[in-house]
């Protein structure tokens, strides 16, 4: 039987255990496994790898020895408890022991779970589970995260007091980053505020959320969207020191007034434009990038990215001669007083 994605994460926090198995199948190897953790641990409970009622077989060990997995979900162990015969990295080669296993399958033998990659609806391992009355098949799509997918990761995590920035800001990462890494980025949040019962703010997410930029470049970036022309000379100085080049510079200016123009230019406003901004921004950043990209407008941010862009072509040309970074300084003390009109 098929199981919608609309149905799937529904499912997948608790399965049905009378169910002879269940394939689960997509690009993206990472949410797949994900999936099939929530899926495999609902079905077993905590201990049941330690209590060996999981076995783990792959796709190809089943390729040499198709009997291997009608022996795993028959085989009787020592512990009580429901079983689950676990296969990963699944392909059409591994139909037959697969068709054979689900044939013989009667209540009381492991639960089969499968695995596989992008599959085609004329896979004959997709079509099986998707004809077999006691077996569901569902796909994992790239798709952004939906709304119960995300309270349930965060619930789980403990994360029970969150302010209304923090959850947006939670929102935007979650569509902002692979699946993994925003579950790590939780637990992070979570160890963060072990302890603390004050409701979570949209700082402390920015505090634990992966880093996009260095600090330091960040300073200087700011300094020339705001106009300060008297301090870009001193923070450029200070990069020079620490050994910034000139061409990573110009490449974080160029997706930092991306994002501003980005954001002027959305057709809800810049509130509404940083918002959509992906990696997303959050905290004092996102709020001084905001009042950023308001400051400027929509032209006066594609005059500077016309500079940047020059300047970068620049730096990359094969005959450019001098100081690389005193060519940045320049370009930057520009923009600062352009941003100053």
């Amino acid at each position: 039987m098929k199981l919608s994605p609309r149905d799937a994460p529904a499912y997948f926090a608790r399965p049905d255990p009378e169910k002879a198995g269940l394939l689960i199948y997509g690009e993206d190897a990472m949410r797949v496994a994900l999936r099939r953790q929530e899926v495999i641990a609902a079905l077993i409970g905590p201990a049941g790898e330690e209590e060996m009622r999981l076995t783990r077989l792959s796709g190809g060990d089943l390729r040499k020895e198709p009997a291997l997995l009608m022996d795993a979900i028959k085989a009787q162990g020592f512990f009580p408890g429901p079983r689950v015969a676990f296969v990963e990295e699944a392909t059409d080669s591994a139909f037959p022991a697969i068709e054979v296993a689900l044939t013989d399958w009667r209540p009381g033998d492991a639960q089969i779970v499968v695995t596989a990659g992008a599959l085609k609806a004329s896979s004959k391992l997709r079509k099986l589970f998707e004809g077999h009355r006691e077996a569901y098949a569902t796909g994992i799509y790239n798709d952004p995260p939906g709304r119960a997918e995300i309270e349930e990761t965060l619930k789980k995590a403990g994360l029970a007091r969150i302010d209304q920035a923090a959850s947006e800001a939670l929102f935007a990462l979650a569509r902002a980053l692979d699946p993994g890494d925003f579950r790590q980025t939780v637990e992070k949040i979570s160890l963060y505020k072990h302890g603390d019962d004050s409701a979570l703010t949209a700082e402390e997410v920015a505090l634990n959320a992966p880093a996009t930029s260095d600090a330091d470049i960040d300073d200087v970036l700011n300094v020339v969207a705001e106009g300060r022309v008297g301090e870009v000379g001193p923070v450029m100085q200070r990069l020079e020191g620490q050994g910034v080049a000139a061409v990573t510079l110009v490449i974080f200016a160029l997706r930092h007034f991306r994002i501003l123009h980005a954001a002027a230019s959305d057709p809800g406003g810049p509130g509404q434009g940083i918002g959509r901004v992906k990696p997303p921004v959050f905290g004092p950043r996102r709020d001084a990038m905001l009042r950023q990209a308001q400051g400027w407008g929509m032209h006066r941010l594609e005059q500077a990215l016309r500079v940047l862009t020059e300047t970068d072509l620049t730096l990359r040309s094969a005959g450019q001669r001098g100081p690389q970074m005193a060519l940045v300084e320049r370009a930057m003390i520009r923009l600062a007083m352009l941003a100053r009109r």
